[in-house]
């Protein structure tokens, strides 16, 4: 018997996501990629491929926060930073898209971040 892979596994979870949630420009989507050390969020709207808002904590504006803090809190930092990118390009709705990740730890204070930054899901 073969043992999965938790990427592959993660990855299979995330195509049968991506199959039901994709975004437009009035409701674009805000996909979570985390990997080990760092954490990225992007607003992309599907149908046109374009990224309208993007956020991490390798942005230099981020790095100089960082310092010290836990990784659940630079992805709450990012969350917001996000949202405020997002807001300020006149976007107040998006689906949220957690990339196959558990909606728990970094992926929810992102997620709760960003709703506090004034984005809608």
């Amino acid at each position: 018997m073969r043992r999965k892979d938790a990427r592959t596994a993660r990855q299979r979870s995330h195509a049968r996501v991506r199959g039901k949630v994709s975004g437009i420009a009035e409701r674009p989507r805000l996909c979570v990629f985390r990997s080990l050390n760092h954490i990225y969020a992007q607003v992309i709207d599907d149908e046109l491929g374009h990224t309208m808002a993007a956020a991490s904590t390798l942005d230099p504006g981020a790095r100089s926060e960082l310092d010290g803090k836990s990784k659940v809190a630079a992805a709450a930092l990012v969350g917001g930073l996000v949202a405020r990118r997002a807001v300020e390009r006149g976007i107040t709705t998006v689906v949220f898209d957690r990339g196959g990740y558990k909606y728990h730890g970094r992926v929810k204070a992102l997620a709760d971040a960003a709703r506090e930054a004034g984005l809608e899901f």
